[in-house]
């Protein structure tokens, strides 16, 4: 979905590039808008499987329903995964020529 949003967006960074933002600010302007995205989705997500641990620990035997370092290990490892996703197709995007990108219509 990130490589998505990306293409779509290739006229854009196109434009910023040719009007002079070095090919960094534009990597860390499409990562950052991704990670904004995963670490909301984080939040949510976290929030949701707290409020569902009390209908889960019934059946849960012998496990803390609300351990921390399992939640936390899951959470920097999805956003670790979704800015992985993110900066790939960023740095191919800066890597086009902006002028080969204006001239597509």
């Amino acid at each position: 979905m990130i490589s998505f949003s990306v293409g779509q967006r290739l006229r854009e960074i196109g434009i910023r590039v040719a009007l002079g933002a070095h090919r960094g600010d534009v990597l860390r302007m499409v990562t950052g808008q991704s990670l904004r995205v995963s670490l909301a989705g984080v939040v949510l997500g976290l929030v949701a499987a707290f409020a569902l641990t009390r209908l889960l620990s019934s059946v849960l035997y012998e496990v803390d329903p609300v351990e921390p370092i399992t939640y936390a290990g899951l959470a920097a490892f999805l956003v670790a995964v979704s800015t992985l996703a993110a900066y790939l197709p960023a740095r191919r995007a800066t890597r086009v020529d902006p002028a080969i990108v204006l001239r597509e219509e």
